[in-house]
Formats: C-alpha cells, sequence, structure tokens
C-alpha cells in the first residue's frame, strides 16, 4: 500500500491469458477497490472483447467473486471456462488405455 494525494491505494495485477495472448495491467486502486473495479479499470474485458459473462475471477489461483475486496499485492486472474472437463478427459484416456 502506498499513500497517495487522497488517501492509501492498493498496488494489484490483472491478468488474462490464452493460447494466443498473454496480458497484464499493473494498476493502484484505493483500499476499498474489490475484485469488479480492478477489472473495469483494468479495461481488459473491452481491450481483447471478452464475454463478461463466461468469465470467473481468481486471485493467486483462488476462485474469488466479484465483490471480493482487494489486498494490496493481488494478482486477479480473469479465467476462462474449461474447453474439456479435466474428470471426463481423464476417464477417455483410461478407457484408451484399457482397450489397447
Amino acid at each position: 500500500m502506498r499513500a497517495a494525494g487522497r488517501g492509501v491505494m492498493l498496488a494489484v495485477t490483472v491478468v488474462y491469458a490464452a493460447p494466443d495472448i498473454e496480458a497484464a495491467v499493473a494498476l493502484e486502486l484505493p483500499v476499498t477497490a474489490t475484485i469488479a473495479d480492478a477489472v473495469a479499470a483494468s479495461g481488459l474485458v473491452a481491450r481483447l472483447q471478452l464475454d463478461m459473462g463466461s468469465l470467473a475471477f481468481a486471485i493467486f489461483g483462488q476462485r474469488a467473486a466479484p465483490t471480493t475486496p482487494l489486498r494490496s499485492g493481488d494478482r486477479i486472474e480473469l479465467t476462462r471456462p474449461l474447453v474439456v472437463d479435466a474428470k471426463a478427459a481423464r476417464k477417455a484416456r483410461a478407457g484408451l488405455a484399457r482397450r489397447r
């Protein structure tokens, strides 16, 4: 945290990654900021034309709600929906291995 002209600010980073895209935006936000505030301030959703309805959020890999308050140093991750369910993929691989 650092003191700004009008109060204490949090330093956070909002990140997004996909097979062909990596983006990170460092921000300074008020201490009352939430994940939703950080995502809006980052501009990543508009810049990368992301579907806000399909995104989920995490802080350092731990799922979090848009209303989650932030702490200085947080890395807010915009996560995409899974393309393949991990459990279903594992079952499919196990079935292939048994048939060989």
